[in-house]
């Protein structure tokens, strides 16, 4: 399970609005955070923190969390909001306590750290009724942008996955090239 992680030298591609937008809208994925004011949430994968950007004015804090420190590099020199905290960690170790995330989400990394290990431990840090959204290349996509075919998930994998590991999932849409759902901790 998982796979190869972006290669940080093509970051920029990654600030590319236009085409990440296509994906996966700003409003779409606030949408399904379903966060508040107070809430601490944690971006699993963050990469530049292009996604991040977008829902840290909506949130009490952010944790961008990415195994790279070079995209975190390039998230500081792009600059970082006040509300935004960066953690170099993989997703199956994260430094934070037992229940203190009340969101997490992942844009297009889900097939980078897909494990138990990584899913135990995202229902650690979540709290209960917590809540996990995953936007990923779905297996049944085209190919033209994201991983290749076959590093990708269909949506009933995940979804199977997130159950398997203890998550109550509540929605699930595929479109054309991703997959957007979400789940909670019980």
């Amino acid at each position: 399970m998982g796979y190869h992680t972006f290669d940080p030298s093509r970051a920029d591609k990654l600030e590319r609005a236009g085409h990440r937008f296509r994906f996966c809208s700003a409003e779409e994925l606030r949408w399904a955070l379903e966060v508040t004011a107070d809430d601490t949430v944690a971006d699993l994968g963050s990469g530049t923190g292009f996604y991040t950007d977008e829902v840290a004015p909506f949130v009490e804090a952010v944790y961008a969390v990415d195994v790279q420190p070079e995209m975190h590099e390039y998230y500081r020199e792009k600059g970082v909001p006040e509300d935004v905290a960066l953690v170099t960690s993989g997703i199956g170790s994260m430094p934070f306590d037992d229940g203190g995330l009340d969101a997490a989400f992942s844009t297009m990394t889900y097939h980078e750290f897909a494990s138990t290990d990584a899913l135990s431990e995202i229902r650690r840090v979540l709290r209960s009724g917590g809540r996990l959204v995953v936007v990923d290349w779905e297996a049944s996509g085209l190919g033209d942008s994201g991983p290749p075919l076959e590093e990708r998930y269909a949506a009933n994998e995940i979804a199977s996955q997130l159950r398997t590991d203890g998550f109550d999932v509540e929605h699930v849409a595929v479109r054309s090239e991703t997959v957007l759902l979400w789940a909670t901790v019980p």
